[in-house]
């Protein structure tokens, strides 16, 4: 994956716009664009504050894994997904019960703000293999 494609990716699991990320990196939203087209790169400065705001190293922005890491990123990614998933039977059983009154009480709140956070680590999750694999 290429520097240009790493920012777009990390922009986007940190739910940040271009604009946003422009604000915190201190340069302007066309700055963001060029680096995410692959047009430009950012300074040594910009480099390590981006390594700093999304937690990943400078290597990690910089160098293309290896095949074997490739792979291992992969494998990863798809048990996350699964393990995220494997609860969507009773996820949907959940909301049908949350939903069958037409009324929903503090207790199902609850647990509709934890089935939102659950579908919300599927979906991110989702993006990431979109991505991964070139799926627009």
């Amino acid at each position: 994956m290429s520097f240009s494609d790493k920012i777009r990716l990390l922009r986007s699991q940190n739910h940040l716009s271009q604009e946003e990320l422009a604000v915190k990196m201190e340069v302007s939203r066309q700055t963001i664009s060029k680096w995410e087209s692959g047009i430009t790169y950012p300074e040594i400065d910009k480099l390590i504050a981006i390594s700093n705001l999304f937690h990943v190293s400078t290597d990690y922005l910089l160098k293309e894994p290896d095949q074997d890491q490739r792979d291992d990123q992969v494998n990863r990614l798809v048990l996350k997904f699964l393990g995220a998933a494997q609860d969507m039977d009773s996820i949907s059983r959940e909301l049908v019960d949350i939903m069958r009154d037409g009324i929903i009480d503090n207790g199902e709140m609850i647990k509709m703000k934890s089935i939102i956070q659950t579908l919300n680590t599927i979906s991110n999750i989702i993006e990431e293999m979109k991505t991964k694999f070139g799926i627009d």
